[in-house]
C-alpha cells in the first residue's frame, strides 16, 4: 500500500447487461443493513473447542469466543468506547490476547485477558507509542513484539516471557528497516526498507555475528518476507524481482540459492506456513478478488479447498494440531462468514451467520468487474453495482467510488453503505485508477508524481463510461472517496468543476503540503519513499505539491459538497476539512459537515457508520437525484 488507505470496499464479475428487466426488490434500512455483523478470526485455543474472533454486535468491535460443538458465541470484553481486535490464544491456556488503540490515535496497545476473570494487562504499557505482535518463540515461551518505545521513529523488536510478561530487547533498529519475521532460532530477523513505494530491499539481521546481509538486488522491485522454516533452513520471501507480478520465493539460508515456489499472472500478495509446517497458504490478488491457495509442504503440491456455497475463501488461520483450519469465506452480496473444516473428516461446518435474517442477499447486488478505456488509451479496471431496478425504461442517478491509497484498492468486500446506495437506486462504479495495486508494477507506478493528473482523468472516464449505459441518468453523477480518495474528490470538484454534480468527501487531503509533513513520526521508514511519490514538502516539490493541493482551488468549487471526518485522525489532520469546508462555504455552495469526536481515520463504531450512510442518502437524494 501506498498510503493513507481507506478500508477496502468493492468486487468483482464479469460484464454488464444494460438491457435486463428491472427488478422490484425490497428496500431497507441502513440500520438493518447494520446488523449484518462484521467479524474476524483469529485462531484456535489449546484443545480446539473454540475459536477466537472479534465482532461488532454491540455496536463496536469486541472479543468473542466460538464454541464449535454448537456454534454458541459468548463475549468476553465489554468495550463502549474503543474497538478491541483479536490477535488470539496464548499458546497451551484459554488465556488471550487483543489490541486496541484510543478513539482512533493510532496508538495500538496489546492487552492479555485471563480466563480466570482478573483484570486486563497491557503487555505494552508504554505512553505515546505503536506496538504489533509478530509471531511466538518456537516453544511457545515468548511473544515477539515490535514497538517504537525506544525512538518515536523506529520500531524495535521485543520479546515477552510468557510467565512474567517482562520485555526484552531482541533487535535494536537504528536504520529505519522495517522489522519482519524471526527465525526459529532467534537468530535470524528479516527486515525490509522503503527506497520509493514500489522499491524496497531485503534484509537478513544475524543476531549472532551482528552482520546484516542484502538479499534483495538494486532493480526496481518490492521484497517482502513470509516464513522462516524449522531449523533456520530457508527463508520464503515474495518478490516482483524481473516481474510484473509478485511471486513465491524459497531462500536457503546456508546456500544463498533461491527457488521459485508459486508464480502466476496475478500478485502473491501473503504466505503463511503452519506451525508444524504441514501445510502452507498463498494468497493471491485476482483482478480484486483474493485467492487462497492450499499447500502440502513436504510435497509442494496444490490440495484442493472444500466447496463453499456462500462464497469463497478470503484467509486461513491453521488449529495448532493443523487438524482444523478455520477459513474466512465473503462474497459481495454477504458479510464475512467462518467455517472450520477439518482436514481428518473432510468436514466443513459453519460457525457464524453474519447477515442480518431480516435482509434478503435476494436483495442485494452482485458486482461486476468492467472495463474501459481512459483518455490515453489505457484500460483501467473497475468494480460496478447496477441497482436492479435499473433499466433503459427508468434511469437512475450514479456515484463513482475511489478507493483510498494512493496504491489502494477496491477489492472483493462486502460493503453495507454499497449495498445501502444501491438498494437505494444508485448505481456505482468503483474505479480502480492507475497507481491502484493489484494490476502489475507498471500500472502501479503511473501515478508516481502525476497525482491529481493521470489518475484522476480515469475517474472522469469512468464517468463516461457510465454515460455510456442506457440506464444512467447522464445529468446525475456523483463522486464519493475517503483518504486519497477524498483528495481525488475534492480534485475533481476543483479541478474539473463541471463534470461531477456532487461530491462526498470522507477524510480526504486538502493540502498536500501540511500532510506530508505531518507524517507520524513512526512512518518514518516509509517517509523518505512518500516524498519519492508524491514530492518533497520542504524541496521545489512544494510549488507542485500546492499546484494539486485542492484546498489552494477551492474557488473554483461550485458544486453541493458534504466532508466527514474523525477528529483524532493522524493521517490526514481535521484542519485539512476544516479549511477546505470553510473555503467552499465562500462560494456559497451547498457544504455539509459532520465530525466525529471519537474516530480515527476510517469509522468503527456502528453509530458513526450509519449516520455516515444516512447523512450521504439524505445528501445524494436532495443534491444528486433532485429527490423532494
Amino acid at each position: 500500500m501506498k498510503y493513507l488507505s481507506l478500508l477496502a470496499v468493492a468486487v468483482m464479475f464479469s460484464a454488464c447487461k444494460n438491457t435486463d428487466k428491472p427488478a422490484v426488490v425490497k428496500s431497507y434500512t441502513i440500520e438493518q443493513l447494520y446488523k449484518n455483523k462484521s467479524i474476524g478470526g483469529a485462531g484456535f485455543n489449546a484443545d480446539e473447542t473454540k475459536v477466537l474472533i472479534e465482532d461488532n454486535s454491540s455496536g463496536i468491535f469486541n472479543i468473542y469466543a466460538i464454541n464449535l460443538a454448537d456454534t454458541s458465541s459468548k463475549q468476553l470484553t465489554h468495550s463502549a468506547k474503543d474497538s478491541y481486535f483479536s490477535i488470539g490464544y496464548v499458546p497451551g491456556t484459554n488465556d488471550f490476547l487483543y489490541s486496541a488503540d484510543q478513539g482512533g490515535n493510532e496508538n495500538s496497545h496489546i492487552y492479555l485477558q485471563k480466563a480466570d476473570g482478573s483484570p486486563v494487562k497491557d503487555l505494552t504499557p508504554w505512553a505515546n507509542t505503536t506496538n504489533s505482535t509478530n509471531g511466538w518463540s518456537a516453544d511457545k515461551k515468548y511473544l515477539y513484539v515490535v514497538s517504537n518505545k525506544r525512538d518515536p521513529k523506529f520500531f524495535d523488536v521485543y520479546k515477552l516471557d510468557v510467565k512474567s510478561w517482562k520485555d526484552e530487547l531482541l533487535y535494536e533498529n537504528n536504520d529505519g528497516y522495517s522489522p519482519g519475521p524471526v527465525s526459529k532460532s532467534e537468530r535470524y530477523i528479516a527486515l525490509t526498507k522503503s527506497i520509493t513505494t514500489d522499491k524496497n530491499e531485503l534484509y537478513l539481521y544475524d543476531r549472532t555475528t551482528k552482520a546484516t546481509k542484502k538479499l534483495s538486488n538494486d532493480k526496481d522491485a518490492t521484497w517482502y518476507p513470509a516464513a522462516f522454516t524449522k531449523g533456520d533452513s530457508s527463508l520464503y520471501y515474495i518478490t516482483n524481482d524481473g516481474s510484473e507480478f509478485s511471486y513465491l520465493v524459497k531462500y536457503n539460508l546456508a546456500t544463498g540459492a533461491t527457488a521459485k515456489v508459486y508464480s502466476t499472472n496475478w500478485d502473491v500478495v501473503g504466505m503463511e506456513l503452519s506451525d508444524l509446517e504441514k501445510y502452507y497458504t498463498v494468497y493471491v490478488n485476482a483482478d480484486g478478488k483474493t485467492r487462497v491457495l492450499l499447500f502440502d509442504n513436504s510435497t509442494g503440491k496444490q490440495m484442493d479447498f472444500p466447496e463453499i456455497k456462500d462464497g469463497e475463501a478470503k484467509s486461513a488461520v491453521f488449529s495448532p494440531s493443523e487438524k482444523n483450519i478455520m477459513l474466512t469465506v465473503g462474497s459481495s452480496t454477504s458479510p464475512n462468514n467462518l467455517y472450520v473444516y477439518n482436514f481428518e473428516r473432510k468436514e466443513l461446518k459453519p460457525i457464524t451467520r453474519t447477515l442480518n435474517p431480516a435482509v434478503s442477499s435476494d436483495d442485494l447486488v452482485s458486482a461486476e468487474v468492467v472495463h474501459f478505456k481512459s483518455f490515453d488509451g489505457l484500460e483501467i479496471p473497475a468494480i460496478y453495482y447496477k441497482p436492479k431496478n435499473a433499466s433503459k425504461d427508468k434511469s437512475v442517478p450514479a456515484i463513482l467510488w475511489i478507493h483510498g491509497g494512493p496504491g489502494g484498492q477496491t477489492t472483493t468486500s462486502f460493503s453495507n453503505q454499497i449495498q445501502f446506495l444501491v438498494n437505494h437506486g444508485y448505481a456505482v462504479l468503483a474505479v480502480n485508477n492507475r497507481g491502484s495495486s493489484g494490476y502489475g508494477k507498471t500500472f502501479y507506478k503511473l501515478d508516481n508524481k502525476d497525482h491529481s493528473n493521470g489518475d484522476l482523468k480515469d475517474c472522469i472516464w469512468g464517468k463516461k463510461w457510465l454515460q455510456q449505459q442506457a440506464y444512467i441518468d447522464t445529468a446525475k453523477i456523483g463522486i464519493l472517496g475517503g483518504s486519497y480518495g477524498g483528495c481525488m474528490v475534492l480534485g475533481a470538484l476543483a479541478f474539473h468543476p463541471n463534470e461531477f454534480k456532487v461530491g462526498v468527501d470522507l477524510f480526504g487531503v486538502a493540502n498536500w503540503i501540511r500532510t506530508l509533513k505531518s507524517i507520524p513520526p513512526y512512518w518514518e521508514a516509509q517517509r523518505k519513499a512518500l516524498y519519492e511519490e508524491l514530492g518533497d514538502p520542504y524541496s521545489a516539490d512544494s510549488v507542485h505539491l500546492k499546484k494539486i493541493s485542492p484546498l489552494f482551488h477551492y474557488q473554483t468549487i461550485n458544486k453541493p459538497l458534504i466532508v466527514f471526518q474523525g477528529m483524532n485522525d493522524v493521517r490526514v489532520l481535521p484542519i485539512e476539512s476544516k479549511e477546505i469546508v470553510d473555503g467552499v462555504k465562500k462560494n456559497g455552495v451547498p457544504v455539509e459537515y459532520i465530525t466525529y469526536p471519537n474516530e480515527g481515520h476510517g469509522f468503527t463504531k456502528k453509530e458513526d457508520q450509519i449516520t455516515t450512510a444516512n447523512r450521504t442518502l439524505a445528501f445524494l437524494d436532495k443534491y444528486l437525484a433532485g429527490k423532494k
